[in-house]
């Protein structure tokens, strides 16, 4: 026969309400009992009846999770810790891939998830009309991608700080020629590459040096885009000491290109990347480590919480915390004549 509610919570020594709230994910469980009762229930082989929880919540325990790009390393991370939290909370997940124009344009058009999703987590970042598109929704909307928005829970880090910190190490190193490769043709109306670029040209101000805008190249976020973008800053009449990337798969780009030219990183040229990809440490780059998949965790839970908890006041942001991580990339300039 199959196992019912009532074994499993015998076996555990708890109540059928406990072992409800446990393996739905709700708050009021111990860590230490919510992991026994999964072990019995596992053991007992119980899988609570969605559609009676369904019938009596009136939910679909579906989270509809809206992405820009689903094989990039970013997206993929932060959507990967997301589906194990709510999967663990007994939620399924309808992912929308939205890289194209057209596509986004048709989503926001008919808004498929109307009805038949309980939350929405967006890796993208929506202009005012989608924005009004999903709060008519009506169910809770949380983002890890951009600043403050109305009626989202944003999850997300300081680029500004994250890049100043990045910058100012190679300023501090001696470096005055410092490039940058940039995504500027990244996912539409994301902000993060504005963000970074003001804050190295603040940096680079701050420090007395003058911007020179041939230190300058996008790489598309991709590490072949990095890879192109150092091959053109290595081109320049007056090349880069240094080299700040928007992200670790850029930097890993540049990187590949130095080696291509016979260069080595941080003997001929410094390169400081940002994320912590998980492959930052074994190229030994230095980077600004941000917690990606802890913001995807973070994000999800937040959406748990508000529809457990549909009264209380949800945040309106909250910061993760970033660290400049100094590994094998950056060194003081090489003396070579001026800088």
């Amino acid at each position: 026969m199959t196992a019912s509610i009532n074994d499993v919570a015998q076996a555990v020594g708890v109540s059928a309400s406990t072992v409800s709230r446990a393996l739905r994910g709700r708050p009021g469980v111990s860590d230490e009992v919510r992991d026994r009762i999964a072990a019995v229930a596992a053991q007992l082989g119980y899988t609570a009846s969605r559609s009676a929880s369904s019938l009596a919540s009136g939910r679909t325990y579906t989270i509809g999770v809206l992405v820009p790009y689903v094989g990039r390393w970013f997206f993929g991370t932060v959507l990967d810790a997301a589906e194990q939290v709510f999967s663990a909370a007994g939620y399924d997940v309808l992912l929308y891939n939205l890289g194209s124009p057209e596509t986004r344009k048709r989503f926001f058009t008919k808004l498929p998830v109307r009805k038949r999703v309980d939350a929405v987590l967006s890796l993208l970042i929506p202009e005012d009309e989608e924005s009004a598109a999903l709060r008519s929704l009506g169910v809770p909307l949380a983002t890890t991608v951009g600043g403050a928005r109305p009626g989202f829970t944003v999850v997300g880090i300081d680029d500004r700080v994250g890049t100043e910190s990045a910058v100012r190490h190679l300023v501090n190193l001696g470096h005055r020629r410092i490039g940058m490769i940039s995504g500027a043709s990244g996912p539409l109306h994301w902000t993060t590459p504005i963000d970074r670029r003001n804050a190295y040209l603040d940096v680079l101000a701050e420090a007395g040096i003058e911007h020179d805008p041939a230190l300058e190249a996008d790489g598309d976020y991709t590490v072949e885009g990095g890879e192109r973008a150092m091959t053109e800053l290595l081109a320049a009449s007056r090349p880069p000491t240094a080299v700040f990337a928007q992200s670790d798969e850029m930097a890993m780009g540049a990187l590949r290109a130095l080696r291509r030219h016979r260069l080595k990183a941080p003997d001929d040229v410094s390169v400081v990347g940002f994320d912590d990809h998980e492959l930052a440490d074994v190229v030994g780059l230095t980077t600004v480590a941000q917690p990606v998949a802890e913001q995807g965790a973070e994000a999800a839970r937040l959406l748990l919480r508000r529809l457990d908890e549909p009264d209380a006041e949800p945040p309106g942001h909250v910061q993760m915390p970033i660290r400049l991580v100094l590994r094998e990339t950056t060194a003081p300039p090489r003396p070579r004549g001026p800088q």
